[in-house]
């Protein structure tokens, strides 16, 4: 494949993430610096290939031929079972969450609670844009147009998805501003909250492939999420705090 159309594709690839994040960025009364945003965004980017590193370890032996010469001992995973869906929607949650913590939590520009739905959605939709970039280059081979209607459903789908889990832990990870004795919980819950969204949407996915009940009940599940996502933003934006961010 050429070059340039590899730099189309992947910049294609891109839309998804960058529409969402437009659209969530306009949620926030004091605009984020955009400079940092980007960080953020690169930064979920960035760390993709750790949440498939972490996810791998516990293939199974044996299962993916491709793993072989780099499949532990420890794996005792089943490629596609509940439990390896499980496993790696609590990586990717955990991944997208260090986005920020390395990127932006202690940074001065980092004042609100809000912020932190913004920046961990910025996060999660960074960490959406390199799996569409993979899936853009993977669907290539089977025409323009199939591209295009894959893109289409994981604009609605799949990426919307990233930025509504990590939106979900970022209201968690704001809350903490105000309950610093137990931030750590609240962390964990938004973590576990997360975590069982994205693997109840994996789920769906895969009980449901290639049947019309998948996209039924996945856009029943986005839409809810939507709704309380966008509930909680408004309970943030009624809350204003004189109180630095606690670390973690």
């Amino acid at each position: 494949m050429p070059i340039y159309q590899i730099v189309l594709l992947s910049a294609l690839g891109f839309v998804p993430s960058i529409v969402w994040l437009n659209f969530y960025y306009r949620e926030d009364c004091h605009p984020e610096p955009k400079h940092l945003l980007t960080k953020v965004f690169l930064m979920g980017i960035i760390l993709s290939p750790l949440a498939i590193l972490f996810q791998l370890l516990l293939i199974k032996c044996g299962t993916l031929s491709i793993l072989e010469k780099i499949c532990l001992p420890i794996g005792f995973l089943q490629p596609a079972s509940p439990e390896f869906l499980l496993w790696s929607a609590f990586v990717e949650e955990i991944v997208k969450f260090y986005a920020v913590r390395l990127i932006i939590l202690h940074d001065p520009a980092f004042d609100e609670p809000i912020d932190a739905m913004i920046y961990m959605i910025a996060a999660g939709l960074g960490f959406a844009a390199i799996e569409n970039v993979l899936v853009v280059l993977q669907t290539t081979p089977d025409g323009f147009s199939v591209t295009i209607n894959t893109l289409i459903l994981r604009f609605i789908g799949a990426t919307l998805l990233h930025a509504l889990a990590s939106g979900l832990l970022g209201y968690f990870l704001a809350i903490s501003w105000f309950f610093q004795n137990h931030r750590r919980k609240l962390l964990i819950t938004g973590i576990i909250l997360a975590t069982m969204f994205h693997f109840a949407f994996n789920m769906f996915i895969l009980s449901f492939e290639g049947q019309i009940y998948a996209l039924i009940y996945t856009t029943i599940m986005l839409l809810g999420i939507a709704f309380l996502v966008s509930i909680l933003f408004d309970r943030l934006k009624s809350r204003h705090t004189a109180v630095p961010m606690p670390r973690i």
